[in-house]
């Protein structure tokens, strides 16, 4: 006989769009364990496996505060609601809790009152709507009939969304159904509520249960938080904000957009080292459905992401981006890595808009191909295995040439890197090499025809290092300090550290640029003044500097604007990357660039 042995949940706080899949314990008929499933399609000895999800509904209604979303709310923002600011946003737990954050959600407040005063209409930005200004009054007695919920179009289950019907009510709660399958994604409907998840072997022919239901009771549902806006501040020196068409691009038909994301693998997403973080926030079905709709509302026309598993890119970031209208390429690394239950490969991956580029062509680079000709060309042979054991570090760099479907007056080619650089910040000789290896390989696809470049990628290298100044000067000073690390003599040879591509980084416009407004400045005091790069790229609680470069041929592209960076305390509010509202230790970089037609490129 079938029978259940044990059943929980991940995680017991179950958030509103974030799939609930729990864990089932079977022993089979011939005493076996498994978790695999037994649906009712497919029976196992004559029983199967039935689930059922409820939601219980107190009569008293119940808001979450938006900084603890684990606690209901006593305070509102009455602010917010006039400012019409998604209402989650305007709970707060406590007096101490709302005071505590005022200097991060007065800027809700901020951006609401300079979108009408700037603009005198509703300003649309990539995250959020914000229509006009408010106050920072609050509403300390919630009323138990407000509304925190609407309808949701989510399946869960083979059918659509059963219809709520009441099961049981007693002590003034009220038992809905709202499933019947194994998982199930909680609606707006949910928040507030508790859920409950059953299961139950049943004998396939009489239809009856076997043994006693197993039985979970979830936390209250709790919303998705939601990242702080970040808008597009042009650089050319006019003083808007970037608008977006009904396709979410920016109004010039012939300017493109590049998105570069170190997205933060679920193999290093460990409690370990981000213990700050929540685990709920942690878990990947929750980072994965926060990711994904970060990334689809920059509505980038090419998406340059690292660290993304190849089983993730297979089963979640390809057909959910599939749906959005880009086509994908993948490279993975040469190396798994275990992530204490089974092993993974992460890798790079560019997706673009199948209506604004063709696929040409793919090259592959791997750092672990050039190390076994390196060592094989210049290194003695009682030295090889020694050299290897330096060099061969699996990382990769993914490079595809594409041609502009919205450019009709000729033929223009795109040639976009991807890359990971190493991260041991004491292989400074590792890095610096890799870098000139990319560069080295992007040189050739130069040579063979004109082509504009865009190099992005988590380089692992601050400004001011060698790799950063190799791809931004072009050289590497022979008095610069990382050369002093360099035990295979790898740069003491004739080998130069120069190359030939006028890369320029998309993010030194902000300190290069003479732009105006108040976005601009605000920009301005973002970048480091001596690097002309951003402060802060990456933001944990042991390190916080810039690593996430957007680099550009600038003979052949120019910058019209820039995604707007985060600033420190806007991301030290939650301590430190990844938070429950941004689900990487990385900061996401975006640029629109337009190709220069040929006869103005120098």
């Amino acid at each position: 006989m079938l029978s259940v042995l044990r059943v929980h949940l991940p995680s017991d706080i179950p958030i509103v769009g974030c799939e609930l899949t729990p864990y089932v314990l079977l022993r089979r008929p011939d005493n076996s364990i498994t978790t695999d499933d037994v649906p009712e399609s497919a029976p196992l000895d004559g029983f199967y496996l039935r689930y059922k999800w409820y939601r219980i509904q107190s009569d008293r209604k119940v808001a979450v505060c938006s900084i603890h979303p684990s606690e209901p709310a006593t305070l509102q923002c009455l602010g917010c609601v006039k400012a019409k600011i998604a209402v989650a946003k305007s709970y707060h737990c406590s007096p101490r809790c709302f005071s505590d954050a005022w200097q991060h959600h007065r800027v809700l407040h901020d951006r609401a009152a300079s979108a009408v005063n700037e603009n005198g209409t509703e300003e649309e930005e990539l995250f959020g709507r914000f229509n006009s200004s408010g106050s920072g009054a609050i509403n300390a007695s919630l009323s138990s009939s407000t509304s925190i919920g609407h309808t949701s179009s989510l399946n869960n289950g083979s059918a659509p969304l059963y219809p709520a019907v009441v099961t049981e009510r007693s002590g003034g709660e009220t038992w809905f159904e709202v499933g019947r399958s194994k998982t199930y994604t909680p609606t707006a409907d949910d928040i507030g509520h508790v859920l409950k998840f059953e299961c139950v072997a049943v004998d396939a022919e009489s239809k009856l249960p076997i043994g006693h239901v197993n039985t979970i009771l979830t936390s209250r549902v709790i919303p998705a938080p939601s990242p702080s806006p970040r808008r597009l501040i042009p650089v050319s020196g006019v003083d808007v904000i970037g608008h977006l068409d009904s396709n979410g691009r920016t109004a010039s038909s012939e300017t493109f957009t590049v998105l570069s994301y170190n997205i933060l693998s679920d193999a290093y997403a460990t409690s370990e080292s981000y213990s700050y973080c929540p685990s709920w926030a942690l878990s990947w079905p929750y980072r994965r459905q926060n990711l994904l709709r970060e990334i689809v509302g920059y509505r980038a026309d090419i998406i340059c992401l690292q660290e993304v598993q190849s089983d993730h890119f297979e089963g979640f970031f390809t057909p959910e981006l599939d749906k959005h209208g880009y086509q994908a390429l993948y490279k993975k690394r040469t190396t798994e890595v275990y992530g204490g239950s089974a092993y993974a490969i992460d890798g790079c991956a560019i997706f673009f808009r199948r209506d604004r580029f063709t696929h040409v062509k793919k090259y592959e680079v791997e750092f672990n191909k050039a190390a076994q000709s390196l060592t094989d060309a210049v290194i003695p042979s009682t030295q090889k295995k020694a050299a290897l054991n330096r060099l061969l570090k699996d990382n990769v760099a993914l490079i595809a040439v594409l041609e502009a479907k919205f450019i009709t007056d000729r033929r223009q080619l795109l040639c976009v890197a991807n890359t990971h650089l190493n991260v041991h910040q004491d292989l400074k000789d590792v890095k610096l090499w890799q870098v000139h290896t990319l560069l080295k390989g992007l040189e050739k696809i130069a040579s063979s025809a004109e082509i504009p470049m865009l190099v992005c990628g988590d380089f692992n290298s601050v400004p001011g290092s060698a790799p950063h100044a190799l791809l931004a000067m072009g050289k590497v000073d022979p008095m610069h300090r990382d050369l002093e690390v360099d035990p295979l003599a790898i740069f003491h040879t004739d080998r130069k550290l120069t190359h030939k591509l006028p890369l320029v980084s998309a993010y030194s416009s902000f300190a290069r640029l003479l732009g105006v407004g108040l976005g601009f400045e605000q920009q301005r005091r973002r970048m480091d003044p001596t690097t002309y790069e951003p402060l802060f790229t990456h933001c944990t609680r042991d390190f916080i500097g810039t690593l996430d470069y957007i680099f550009y041929t600038a003979d052949s592209l120019t910058v019209e604007s820039l995604l707007e960076l985060l600033d420190e305390e806007t991301v030290r509010k939650d301590t430190a990357l990844p938070s429950p509202e941004w689900s990487s230790d990385h900061m996401a970089l975006l640029a629109e660039f337009r190709c220069k037609p040929p006869r103005t490129r120098r």
